[in-house]
């Protein structure tokens, strides 16, 4: 083929044996050329076309070696990532940034409308309340200890995380030192974490410098010296621990607490104390570095699939067997959690209903129940989904359900590789650490039991501001899954508008924390408020008087 002429308006191009003259539409016979010419010049043209594409295949295939090579431990699990990518090419939600999703970016997509992002994505409005853990300016820097504090945590993660920083406020209250706390080693999950290796020992010291002293470990000449141990009343208020807890310094240095869980009222203490709770817990109790890296990267990682929502899904067997739960359990398996639960001396109940228990809202949602409760709320199937959990009990025999409405289900242990797991994997408190970032993070937070994880993540997402955290109302929704079993209703528009219609107050909405139930006492009074740390509203979240409600 020939280089096209140009004369004034005319354009001529040469195709072998023809002329087109554009000016005119007019077309005329050329001088033809030998057909072996033409077949030389196509053949040429086909080997240089050849040449071009291994030249640009060989230079793609090195690129993309360099990259593996890179990111080997990530690429192990190259093989899920694969199936995902068909999955977030339907989504339209690939790369999406790593920010909380906007509207304007969700708009962009195919999948999500203006419509569901307002009714399954959308935070809700903070009214312009934020974050006011400022102490008052009568709050005074703290002054000579009268003795030193010793902290034996009790629980998992969260609930360790929780008497920790209750234990911080104690401290304050009784002017004591605190010594780091130590871990709990001996509980279900039996890990030998220490505090450094989950928590950042630093930061923590010195953000709560002006509040109170922490030292990491006892002074040598008290070592051996008497110590008083003592279990903290459950719920108490100031006046128990500056007269009576107080009142020790008289004979004893050394005050050892035995359990840290609900040792401290959710309500009716100084103003001073309760911002106190709230920078320990929010501000000064951050995770290891490496945990915070790690985290973060699965964050990442789960962006990269578009806005998602973290399942806490407590289904784990510890979970089961404490609150004697067995819907939908063969009788072995019920007959086994029976055993454990009686064998573990520091549950106090044995006998429990499970029946009764459900019918009361007591029990986790099993995953199928989580499977049509977020399909009722509009959710679509090809939702990403982070399970935040241990190790489900029956493993995938009792996911079936969920993950045939749920396909798109991710974990840390699918997010990452075996070696970048392996400084965690043998570390109960550790992972749950993991799952406690990508929750903080996600845009959508749904847990199946309102657990310490559960109460503690709704309480720092609200401080935060961050999405939408829903939680489920168990005992209306066990009415509603039983009438699906027994056939007097069907999964549909109706099921979708009651599961909605109950659920509009349930999504982390700004609100004054809920107190006692009417009628109740003693014990159960206490048990029936909403805990401090799922909500730290009024104290610890101030909204400028120019926002309205």
């Amino acid at each position: 083929m020939s280089t096209p002429r140009v004369r004034g308006r005319k354009i001529i191009i040469n195709l072998g044996d023809f002329s087109v003259f554009s000016s005119k539409g007019l077309m005329q016979k050329r001088k033809k050329i030998p057909l072996s010419i033409l077949l030389w010049r196509f053949l040429g043209a086909t080997v240089f076309s050849i040449a071009i594409t291994c030249f640009f295949f060989v230079h793609h295939v090195h690129v993309s070696t360099t990259s593996k090579i890179h990111h080997k431990k990530f690429n192990e699990k190259i093989h899920t990532f694969r199936d995902l990518q068909s999955w977030t090419q339907e989504l339209d939600l690939l790369h999406l940034s790593k920010d909380s999703v906007s509207a304007s970016k969700l708009n962009n997509t195919r999948g999500i409308t203006e419509l569901n992002y307002e009714k399954l994505w959308k935070p809700p409005p903070n009214h312009g309340f934020l974050p006011c853990t400022k102490p008052s300016l009568n709050y005074t820097t703290p002054g000579n200890s009268r003795g030193y504090l010793l902290v034996h945590t009790n629980g998992g993660l969260n609930q360790m995380r929780i008497g920790i920083c209750d234990m911080v406020a104690i401290a304050r209250i009784i002017n004591a030192t605190l010594v780091i706390p130590e871990l709990d080693k001996k509980s279900f999950w039996k890990d030998n974490s220490n505090f450094s290796d989950i928590f950042d020992e630093k930061r923590f010291i010195s953000s709560l410098a002006d509040d109170i002293k922490i030292i990491k470990k006892l002074p040598k000449n008290l070592a051996n010296a008497t110590k008083m141990v003592k279990q903290f009343k459950s719920w108490s208020g100031i006046e128990y621990y500056q007269k009576e807890i107080s009142a020790l310094w008289n004979d004893f240095k050394v005050i050892q607490a035995s359990k840290t869980d609900s040792r401290l009222a959710n309500n009716n203490l100084p103003l001073d104390i309760q911002k106190l709770r709230c920078r320990a817990c929010f501000e000064a109790l951050r995770f290891s570095p490496r945990i915070e890296k790690m985290g973060n990267l699965l964050v990442e990682r789960m962006r990269s699939f578009g806005p998602y929502i973290t399942l806490h899904l407590r289904y784990e067997k510890d979970m089961l067997a404490f609150s004697g739960c067995t819907h939908d359990l063969s009788t072995s398996e019920a007959e086994e959690l029976r055993i454990i639960r009686e064998n573990t001396t520091y549950w106090k109940r044995k006998h429990i209903n499970p029946t009764e228990e459900r019918s009361k809202g007591n029990c986790p949602l099993t995953p199928k129940e989580v499977g049509i409760f977020l399909n009722a709320l509009g959710y679509p199937t090809r939702t990403p989904i982070y399970i935040a959990a241990g190790e489900i009990y029956g493993g995938e025999s009792h996911m079936t359900e969920l993950r045939s409405r749920y396909p798109f289900l991710m974990s840390k242990e699918k997010l990452a590789s075996i070696d970048e797991l392996e400084p965690f994997s043998n570390h109960a408190s550790q992972m749950a650490a993991l799952d406690y970032i990508v929750s903080i993070e996600s845009d959508v937070f749904v847990h199946s039991y309102p657990g310490n994880m559960a109460r503690i993540v709704q309480g720092h997402r609200r401080f935060l501001g961050k999405g939408r955290t829903v939680s489920p109302d168990r005992k209306a929704l066990v009415r509603l899954f039983d009438k699906l079993k027994n056939g007097l209703m069907v999964e549909g528009k109706k099921l979708s508008n009651k599961v909605n219609g109950l659920h509009q107050g349930r999504v982390g909405l700004l609100r004054k924390r809920k107190g006692p139930i009417s009628g109740t006492k003693g014990v159960d009074r206490f048990r029936s408020e909403e805990t401090f740390y799922a909500n730290p509203l009024p104290e610890c979240l101030c909204r400028a008087e120019s926002s309205p409600i």
